[in-house]
């Protein structure tokens, strides 16, 4: 037969990541391409006792179809959360579980976001995020991102032109790629943007129970209630393999998603849900997150540590303070996709930062993650990568 296929799936590029962990696989290379939690540190025994006990009192129950809109016990759990940490009343009807946040992605793609539309998004921004809106053929608008968080002045510029965006997308904790985060006065003055011109901001927040030095800060959601949709994860956090995150929605918007995801897949892991509340609720997230975040700290200071250390003159880094990735900048005429060439034969991996723009000139940036990977390792393999630096150099 002829293939053929949906004009809108021309342009969606396969994901750039996924294929370079397909190299990474080899044993003989340090990876720090994968942006995947740390399996020693996932609740094995905790979780295999959650589930017994979850198949032991519930039965056959516990193995039927469920609510669209999730497990209602964990989505207390969640507003619970809200509430304990922000200080965001939240009302758990507004929570709908996803199976993952990029579920959320797509669901908020198909419900808002029409062929040609602008929609912003951060530069340089998360790779799934660009692949899942891409489906939907919007006009992407990069606004850069820099160390307090959105260029305002871009922003502002952008909107006085009669831009047709209503939708803003952003990663205001520990960016994925850039490690950066919004400052205070930055989330502020978005909140403010967003409720003046009328904009939906999709508030993505895998990584903001990962800080591991600073002050929490307030989500742009409990700012500007209305017009954000913040995003959540259980997948950095506790089990990845569950794939359940979830959406807080304002009113307005709660029965189109539930509708979408209806249609998408009736509802995410009924057993999963109940099994991870249970986890949630015999054992205390917050001491299961201190372990996540010692390590996570040790490790990001080792990388940086060793950047210092062995890093040619002209490349720069970010030093976030919680999340899992460190964000390169190398002299304008290196281009980290040739970088990467060199570094494979170091037996060494990162992800070149091309796939994070909708720029394609922006050639001189790489993400490096230190999740997985101990500090003796990190200090090898940072030392194998700026040998290879200093080749292209």
């Amino acid at each position: 037969m002829q293939p053929f296929f949906a004009q809108r799936f021309e342009q969606v590029e396969p994901s750039f990541i996924r294929e370079i962990l397909k190299v990474a696989a080899n044993p003989e290379i340090i990876s720090f391409a994968g942006g995947l939690p740390n399996p020693h540190l996932f609740p094995v025994k905790a979780i295999d006792q959650a589930c017994q006990d979850v198949l032991r009192e519930q039965g056959a129950a516990a193995l039927q179809y469920a609510a669209t809109e999730g497990f209602a016990p964990l989505r207390q759990y969640i507003a619970d959360r809200y509430l304990a940490r922000h200080g965001m009343q939240v009302n758990p009807d507004n929570i709908l579980i996803t199976s993952g946040s990029q579920q959320a992605l797509d669901l908020l793609g198909k419900v808002l976001v029409d062929e040609g539309q602008d929609l912003i998004i951060e530069e340089p921004g998360y790779l799934g995020a660009i692949q899942a809106f891409s489906v939907y053929q919007p006009r992407f608008r990069p606004i850069t991102l820099g160390e307090e968080g959105l260029d305002l002045a871009a922003l502002d510029a952008l909107l006085a032109e009669g831009s047709t965006a209503k939708l803003l997308y952003g990663v205001p904790n520990f960016q994925n790629p850039s490690g950066v985060s919004y400052s205070r006065a930055n989330r502020e003055a978005i909140a403010e943007r967003l409720v003046r011109h009328e904009l939906l901001m999709v508030e993505d927040d895998p990584y903001g129970e990962l800080r591991f030095e600073g002050e929490h800060l307030p989500p742009i959601a409990k700012l500007a209630p209305n017009n954000t949709v913040l995003l959540g994860s259980f997948s950095k956090t506790v089990v990845p393999a569950f794939r359940l995150g979830w959406m807080l929605v304002p009113d307005w918007l709660r029965k189109k998603v539930t509708i979408a995801k209806q249609a998408t897949d009736l509802h995410s892991n009924a057993f999963s849900q109940q099994v991870l509340h249970r986890f949630l609720t015999d054992n205390s997230l917050d001491d299961h997150l201190e372990k996540i975040k010692e390590v996570y700290g040790r490790q990001r200071a080792a990388m940086e540590a060793a950047l210092a250390r062995h890093c040619p003159p002209g490349v720069s880094y970010t030093r976030p303070e919680g999340g899992m990735f460190l964000w390169l900048t190398l002299p304008a005429s290196i281009s980290a996709m040739a970088l990467f060439d060199e570094a494979i034969k170091e037996k060494v991996a990162f992800v070149p930062g091309a796939p994070f723009y909708v720029r394609p000139e922006i050639q001189n940036t790489l993400r490096l993650s230190f999740s997985c990977v101990d500090e003796a390792t990190t200090e090898e393999g940072i030392k194998r990568l700026c040998n290879a630096m200093r080749r292209m150099l």
